[in-house]
């Protein structure tokens, strides 16, 4: 019972990071309106902010799995409440930015600090199901996020100060919460042997990494999957706009793009529960299947669009179903495998990192991609990323699944 509790707790505080990372795209407009400031000024805040939460997916991995995981949690969340509380007095755009960034390279070292505590809570059969359910926190994160800006804006009468700094009081109440209840070092080293998890971490070590095919086909995964899903997450409400027309909303649209995260959540937890039921080969031909999938729909996309846009809905949550399950393996249960639970933190922050490096293109190549061939040669691109990663997937596991593996897809 307490894994669960431990688990739940994880979750909950991942979401309070959220709380005081998207509440600047709730807070956007009013900056804007009384700063008096350009959008593309506002964008560089995002864009400088996404620079350091990848930096420090990178620094922080080794310091957590030298450290620890509960230390290193709590220490992100406490700064990142700092940060919030911080953006919400900030005086010009110029310290916004630098303080923004700043809360997004703190909560960088949440993720890894989740994952390092959890190998040590769960057997090696139900370690995948939860690491989707901790995956959960990102996708649910954003909603609550935003639902709770946009009601501090009208609390408000929106002022973006309060915003951007009135999160972090309820994350000050999870981060107590948080203390609490997750195990200290003590406990959690005798969870951590009680499933046969050695410690040994050491940086001289690291460049074995670079001599693992698993690592590097992981890596390229993680940069094709987040290219995937950022294009989604950025792009959907202004296609479904597009072939809407004028008599097409912006609250319509956004309704019609809100399955891709919603079937997201379920197959999510749908891969999480077989990957820990099936042996490395059948890992890679479902994986393989379900991208190849993901590029058979994006081809008829198109065609969708000519029987209404809500078949094209129905499309896209199947799209979301399809690829989200795979994305959320990667800064997960396959950064355990990949070295071991000693090195996880280190794994994911790499993996994650290079994600959110590649992510960075999202916007302006994408845009370009649109404004030369519309949203048809858009989905084809998407479907030939998703056709290099089912490809990719293939080479997942060696002819001789590591033992790692092999104990996942047995226990």
């Amino acid at each position: 019972m307490r894994p669960a509790l431990w688990l739940g707790t994880l979750i909950l505080g991942y979401i309070g990071v959220y709380l005081c990372r998207k509440n600047f795209s709730v807070a956007l407009p009013m900056i804007q309106a009384e700063l008096g400031v350009s959008r593309a000024e506002l964008g560089m805040v995002a864009s400088i902010s996404t620079i350091a939460y990848a930096a420090g997916k990178f620094i922080f991995g080794p310091v957590i799995d030298r450290v620890g995981g509960r230390v290193c949690f709590l220490g992100s969340l406490f700064l990142v409440a700092g940060f919030a509380l911080a953006g919400g007095v900030a005086p010009s755009l110029g310290l916004l930015t630098v303080v923004y960034s700043a809360n997004r390279f703190a909560g960088s070292a949440s993720w890894g600090s989740m994952v390092k505590m959890l190998p040590g809570w769960f057997s090696a059969r139900g370690l995948p199901l939860a690491m989707a359910w901790l995956s959960l926190s990102f996708v649910f994160g954003g909603v609550f996020a935003v639902l709770l800006a946009g009601q501090i804006a009208e609390w408000s009468g929106n002022n973006w100060r309060w915003v951007m700094g009135g999160p972090a009081f309820v994350l000050m109440v999870i981060l107590v919460w948080c203390w609490w209840v997750l195990p200290s070092g003590t406990v959690q080293a005798q969870a951590n042997t009680r499933q046969g998890i050695a410690e040994g971490f050491r940086l001289r070590q690291l460049p074995e990494l670079l001599r693992l095919r698993q690592f590097w086909v992981v890596c390229a995964l993680s940069i094709a999957l987040t290219l995937l899903r950022e294009t989604f997450n950025v792009w959907t409400v202004d296609f479904f706009k597009s072939e809407g027309g004028a008599e097409m909303s912006n609250r319509m649209a956004a309704f019609l793009s809100t399955p891709f995260d919603a079937c997201g959540a379920a197959g999510i937890v749908v891969l999480g529960w077989m990957f820990g039921r099936i042996g490395p080969r059948g890992r890679m031909r479902l994986l393989c299947g379900m991208l190849v999938a993901v590029a058979v729909l994006l081809v008829l996309m198109p065609v969708l669009s000519r029987w209404g846009l809500w078949s094209v809905s129905l499309a896209i949550g199947a799209i979301g179903f399809l690829a989200y399950g795979p994305y959320s393996l990667l800064a997960g249960i396959l950064s355990v495998e990949i070295r071991g639970p000693a090195y996880v933190a280190t794994v994911a922050g790499v993996v994650d990192g290079v994600g959110y490096v590649a992510g960075f293109m999202t916007g302006h190549t994408f845009g370009l991609i649109l404004d030369y061939g519309g949203y048809r040669l858009g989905f084809q691109f998407l479907a030939g990323l998703s056709v290099i990663s089912a490809v990719l997937c293939l080479f997942l596991y060696a002819r001789k699944a590591s033992g790692q593996a092999g104990a996942l897809a047995a226990g």
